[in-house]
């Protein structure tokens, strides 16, 4: 049935060997203590009130040596041979590079495209080349049952091959530094023609999966939309919502803000208001904090994505 099957074939090999190693489990726990109780009632000091000594049992003795050794082989053999499979990708993947960073995700396209969430066609192999920035982080997706570490100054590799349509969050599973919770993304996975209207459609080409349930839907921490938007977009690169410095102004209490811009070469004195946001996602060249780098990247929202985030920085007091 559609609903029992896996996200991904790495997920259907890794559940494989799981339930093939919870059923011999489960099965030796029925039948050892079956034999326990047997054992207790069998030979219990009313029956045997002289205990009687026993020397051995060769066959008894060889068995419970070869069928351990025998199944411990078996779940070896079947968990190498799947663990083989998922980390040799196949020729024909298409090669994305993986970049971590404190604190998001970034992912770049065999022709150059770049992205915040991780785009990939249904039933095609991705072999994911996953870097590190700075610190140490661990790429995982939960749904794939896909985990590599992330490292500086060396690629890691791993690959999967989606079997449903859907988004998938990708997680960081090191500590990386305080912001560790944040680094979140996604993997989209739509119908190969989606991806490649996408993939081969130039600068304007429309993202693959706008079919999807939106941000709010996919969100299971229930985070306010606005939030979830600007971590889609990679705002929180630059940006603390908690008062704390970094490339760009930190969001808090940012509303009534009285603020020194550069329009142009010349300095004015504004107070930041709805109007005054609204302005800097839309074109942040115009008005440039003073002290900060011209550096904010034009990434347009629609106008439901627009008052959806300047709503949740209206909360950030």
């Amino acid at each position: 049935m559609e609903w029992m099957k896996q996200a991904s074939t790495s997920a259907e090999k890794s559940d494989a060997v799981f339930f093939f190693v919870f059923g011999l489990s489960l099965l030796f726990l029925v039948f050892i203590t079956a034999l326990m109780i047997y054992f207790v009632i069998r030979y219990s000091k009313k029956r045997h009130p002289k205990a009687a000594q026993i020397e051995g049992h060769t066959g008894l003795e060889i068995a419970w040596t070869t069928i351990p050794l025998v199944l411990f082989l078996a779940i070896f053999y079947y968990g190498w041979t799947n663990y083989e499979y998922m980390r040799l990708a196949p020729r024909d993947s298409m090669v994305i590079k993986v970049t971590a960073r404190q604190w998001s995700w970034s992912f770049e396209y065999p022709n150059g495209k770049q992205s915040k969430v991780l785009f990939a066609p249904l039933a095609k192999p991705m072999k994911l080349e996953v870097r590190s920035a700075d610190v140490v982080h661990g790429f995982f997706v939960p749904s794939f049952r896909l985990k590599i570490d992330a490292v500086p100054s060396r690629a890691n590799t791993t690959w999967f091959e989606a079997t449903k349509l859907g988004s998938y969050d990708i997680e960081c599973t090191v500590i990386c530094g305080v912001d560790h919770s944040l680094m979140l993304s996604k993997v989209i996975v739509v119908p190969e023609d989606e991806f490649k209207a996408w993939y081969f459609g130039g600068e304007n080409a429309p993202e693959p999966g706008k079919n999807l349930p939106a941000p709010a839907a996919v969100n299971p921490v229930n985070e306010p939309v606005g939030l979830v938007i600007m971590r889609a977009k990679g705002c929180l690169e630059c940006h603390s919502i908690d008062g704390k410095p970094m490339v760009g102004p930190t969001l808090k209490g940012l509303l009534g803000l009285k603020e020194e811009v550069l329009v142009g070469k010349q300095t004015r004195t504004i107070t930041v208001d709805e109007a005054y946001l609204r302005t800097s996602i839309q074109d942040p060249m115009r008005e440039v904090v003073k002290g900060y780098p011209p550096a904010m990247p034009l990434d347009p929202l629609t106008d439901q994505e627009l008052t959806d985030v300047v709503a949740y920085l209206k909360t950030l007091k």
